[in-house]
């Protein structure tokens, strides 16, 4: 009887009522959960879950029940208005279906402000200790409707303009902002998509731009806001109670973004503000204090912060409570957004200027600063250092511990993770070069090495390069989360994150274990996997976890003679890398190359895709730039500030100043090179000539990476280059002729010159030969 029963209860599971998809994303997003977590929990993939969410597929039993168990009890927690959400009646699983894209030669509408709203838009309603509130959730991504679009309908005359300069009559509770909505002619990209946070309707960001003695603010999807404010004060009362900006967090215990300002040229003229720095106020970073705006935020009790008013400039006024008065300004005169990766964006017109930055924003966060900056700021955004308790026996919660964050407060590194001039090394000698086996050396590589003969009887040279290596790099990687811990003579744990002194001198890479088989390889030929320079080392050296683990990888023994480890650990950059993987991805759409593509069709639809769009192309940049820069930024070191060795500097009180993560992060890139450069070289009995950080250059029949990168029926060797969109898979660089490279190397005199460095462009300067 026992088994009928169980029949029925997996009959009855296998039709257990789902709530629709958007609500499925909604509630998980709500308790702050990643669909990384959600797979774990339920023991499938994180493809599976993404494709619940998306409608793609149903879940089957036994994942069905459990599913419906969790959204079950998150839909207590997070009750959502019955009128819009619906179950999902049950069915079988279907195939997945191709989303309709809009034209790009139709305009598509985005919603005017209308109606009654509250005044309660501002960003002060955040909070870093408390969970979202029941019933929200971050606002999905923004989604473009297709076919035609409706004429807007019409928008009420601009309220008069207050008469005081630097204060606007209170909006009373329940009215609309004064400002009026309008759009310019032709298409623009969707607006905020439905069920999106209402207190942020008008997206991250707007780009204030003054013509005709008018100021209007340039929003995502085209929409275009009328500015009352006549000064920075009366601007910043304006974008918090009536503007409706900002961007929901992107963590449950996280905090909301503050609405930014991109302020143009003609608005710094007409808030006072100079259009350029002086040399004096550029060195400085800032304005000087008794700046007319500084004084006028002053005497309105605005604050900034210690930073100054310059380029990125945060102003605020101190929490009360759980809200939050805050907003961040950039001015891309004073050379905010910086022209090795934001290119020319500071000249766009405002519009297409805020549909870069709003896509950007949308794709991995509003900007806080540079990209480095960013890219840290990212990190804690998706892994808050606090969170709420459970309540206590009053029924009040406290901000605790986040699990799986880097906390609140900066630990202290290991003396061999310290970069030169680190208090930990006050008492050495100021000029005392310190060896391997005094300083953890991980670094990209830089390593080249002359033509073999056979090599130059083959005509070009191809570059192929890494996508987004360091974040490759950084996916699943387990890092410390503590201070380290001494250790004599530990025996190495391939599991335990940390910096190990090893001897790995005798490791041979003319005889390597790939798998179960020894394999002989041209030693000469391939780069040491130990060192940036690609020589083999020479001694015990410091070295992170995941380079003396691919030693023991190669079939080699490791004997640490002592080692720094953190016992408590995890994968921190787990979300950092999704959330930058899937904006690298779906730029890379945008400009018209599918992670479907085959070898041939991918290599087709790279030639030129920059110029298809040109403001993706720089969202494209950036994003790369926010990897690269947020891993630098976690061994930030000393920029002025009167700095001397010996002394702490600023970044060191960060709890996200972390040198040994970033260590791990290069460790673990430079051997994902090396892997691949072994299995190439294994199976086809070619080697690199030359790599630089993420970029191979091999000898070729041909002048296409096809030519020599062993694709059978369209699949290439396993574990060994391949041509793709995702981090980790590679694109073509370049391609010169041997002759050329020959010529160079000549010409200089060095014939171990880098031709990876000069590989994309062919061009090379007694500069970059150090000439």
């Amino acid at each position: 009887m026992s088994e009928l029963f169980d029949a029925v209860d997996a009959l009855v599971a296998s039709r257990a009522t789902l709530p629709p998809p958007e609500e499925r994303k909604r509630l998980r997003k709500a308790h702050g959960l990643t669909v990384d977590e959600v797979a774990t929990a339920l023991r499938v993939r994180r493809a599976t879950v993404s494709g619940w969410e998306a409608g793609k597929t149903e879940p089957r039993p036994p994942e069905r029940d459990a599913y419906a168990r969790l959204l079950g009890k998150l839909a207590e927690l997070y009750p959502a208005d019955p009128d819009t959400v619906e179950p999902t009646a049950p069915t079988a699983p279907t195939a997945p279906t191709a989303p309709s894209r809009p034209d790009p030669a139709l305009p598509v509408p985005v919603p005017v402000p209308s109606g009654p709203s509250s005044s309660s838009a501002s960003c002060a309603q955040n909070t870093s200790a408390s969970p979202p509130a029941p019933g929200t959730a971050p606002a999905p991504p923004a989604q473009a409707p297709s076919g035609p679009a409706p004429a807007p309908a019409a928008v009420p005359a601009p309220a008069p303009r207050p008469a005081a300069d630097s204060e606007q009559p209170p909006t009373p509770p329940g009215s609309r902002p004064r400002s009026r909505s309008r759009r310019p002619g032709g298409p623009a990209p969707a607006g905020p998509a439905p069920g999106a946070d209402t207190r942020f309707e008008n997206g991250p960001l707007a780009v204030i731009d003054a013509e005709d003695g008018q100021v209007f603010a340039y929003c995502v999807g085209g929409l275009v806001l009328d500015v009352p404010a006549r000064s920075v004060p009366a601007l910043i009362d304006w974008t918090l109670r009536e503007a409706r900006l900002g961007q929901p967090r992107l963590s449950g215990p996280g905090k909301d973004a503050d609405p930014l300002l991109v302020l143009t040229e003609s608005a710094c003229a007409r808030y006072g503000l100079p259009v350029h720095l002086t040399d004096a106020e550029r060195l400085a970073g800032r304005l000087p204090d008794d700046h007319k705006a500084v004084k006028q935020l002053a005497r309105a009790d605005w604050r900034l912060t210690q930073r100054g008013f310059g380029p990125w400039a945060r102003v605020y006024r101190p929490a009360q409570g759980a809200e939050r008065n805050c907003v961040q300004l950039c001015i891309p005169s004073w050379n905010a957004l910086d022209t090795r990766h934001w290119a020319d964006a500071a000249q766009l017109p405002p519009a297409e200027l805020a549909r870069v930055l709003g896509t950007y924003a949308d794709r991995v966060m509003t900007p806080r600063g540079s990209t480095a900056v960013t890219g840290l700021e990212l990190m804690t955004a998706l892994h808050p250092p606090t969170r709420a308790s459970e309540p206590d026996g009053t029924g009040k919660r406290h901000s605790e511990h986040n699990p799986g964050s880097l906390g609140t407060e900066p630990v202290d590194c290991a003396p061999c993770e310290a970069p030169d001039g680190h208090p930990l090394l006050a008492g050495l000698a100021r000029f005392h070069r310190r060896t391997p086996a005094e300083v953890l050396m991980e670094e990209a590589y830089d390593w080249a090495r002359p033509l073999t003969d056979e090599e130059c009887t083959r005509r070009y040279l191809v570059g192929i390069d890494v996508n987004m290596a360091f974040a490759a790099g950084a996916n699943g990687l387990v890092v410390g989360l503590d201070a380290p811990v001494h250790v004599d003579r530990p025996v190495f744990d391939p599991k335990l994150p940390g910096s190990w002194l090893v001897d790995l001198s005798h490791v041979d890479l003319s005889r390597v274990r790939l798998g179960k088989e020894w394999t002989r390889l041209q030693a000469d030929l391939l780069p040491s996997p130990f060192t940036p320079t690609g020589d083999r080392p020479e001694g015990p050296a410091w070295y992170a976890t995941p380079t003396v683990a691919y030693a023991a990888e190669l079939g080699y023994d490791v004997r640490p003679l002592e080692a720094y480890v953190r016992y408590e650990k995890g994968r921190y950059l787990d979300a950092w890398y999704n959330r930058l993987r899937d904006a690298y991805v779906a730029t890379m759409a945008d400009l018209g190359v599918p992670a479907t593509a085959s070898p041939e069709e991918f290599l087709a639809a790279m030639d030129g895709h920059k110029d298809r769009d040109p403001g993706m192309a720089i969202v494209l940049s950036v994003i790369k730039a926010t990897v690269k820069g947020g891993i630098g930024k976690l061994r930030e070191r000393p920029r002025g500030e009167g700095w001397k060795p010996g002394r702490p500097w600023r970044a060191l009180s960060r709890p996200t100043w972390r040198p040994d993560i970033r260590a791990a992060v290069i460790s673990r890139t430079r051997i994902n090179m090396h892997r691949k450069l072994v299995k190439h070289a294994a199976f086809t009995g070619q080697y690199p000539v030359a790599v630089l950080s993420d970029c191979a250059v091999y000898a070729s029949d041909g002048p296409s990476p096809l030519d020599f990168l062993p694709y059978r029926e369209g699949k290439p060797l396993p574990g060994g280059w391949r041509l793709g969109v995702s981090p980790g898979m590679v694109k073509h660089e370049g391609t010169q002729t041997v002759l050329w490279g020959e010529g160079v190397r000549e010409r200089f005199g060095a014939p171990e010159l880098n031709l990876a460095r000069y590989i994309k462009s062919g061009e090379v300067t007694n500069q970059d030969s150090g000439e």
